[in-house]
């Protein structure tokens, strides 16, 4: 028989690292834009975590709705669940999931489309747009909170370094689309 030894049951567990803290234990086996990514990385997925939390406990709401409904206050007349979907880069499953809780809400109402049968169109009802005017100005408060510690100046600098970084990525993507495409041409189809 194996005696086994066993942690201390009272001992704090653990608190797992993030992706930048990781890169950060050895900083010389990551390139500095792999630290650069990383730390965009931990800082999106901080702040939307709080998000999350936020609409959930304040509004009972989940940011997929709220990312739904703020595509619609932005389209007074309704869209298309095909459009929301391109929009929000969701599939139309997951869109028609969404809506069908915020209809049964009272938030969203839906409609045949005037000129394709087929398609539905949905739009905030007033209700809808009384909570999401209620809902974005929590939501700015929140991120204003949580970015009050940069100020003018370096929020304007950072938006600009960022900007860099946007084009820099979008230059590197078509460049490789671009080259996808070629070496396709020239085989025929993709390898």
């Amino acid at each position: 028989m194996h005696d086994r030894v066993s942690a201390d049951e009272n001992a704090p567990e653990p608190v797992p690292l993030d992706h930048e803290a990781k890169a950060l234990e050895a900083p010389a086996e990551h390139a500095a834009e792999l630290r650069l990514w990383l730390r965009l990385l931990t800082l999106s997925t901080m702040i939307e975590g709080e998000v999350r939390r936020r609409l959930r406990e304040r509004f009972d709401v989940t940011l997929p709705r709220f990312d739904l409904m703020a595509q619609l206050v932005r389209a007074p007349d309704g869209m298309t669940l095909s459009d929301v979907s391109k929009r929000m880069m969701v599939s139309n499953g997951n869109v028609t999931g969404l809506v069908e809780r915020l209809v049964e809400s009272g938030h969203v109402d839906r409609r045949v489309s005037e000129t394709d049968r087929r398609a539905q169109v949905i739009r905030l009802t007033e209700e809808g747009r009384a909570a999401f005017r209620a809902m974005a100005a929590e939501h700015e408060a929140w991120i204003a909170e949580m970015l009050g510690g940069v100020d003018a100046d370096e929020s304007e600098a950072l938006m600009g370094l960022l900007g860099k970084v946007k084009a820099s990525t979008r230059t590197a993507i078509d460049a490789n689309a671009q080259a996808r495409t070629n070496r396709n041409a020239g085989t025929g189809g993709p390898r």
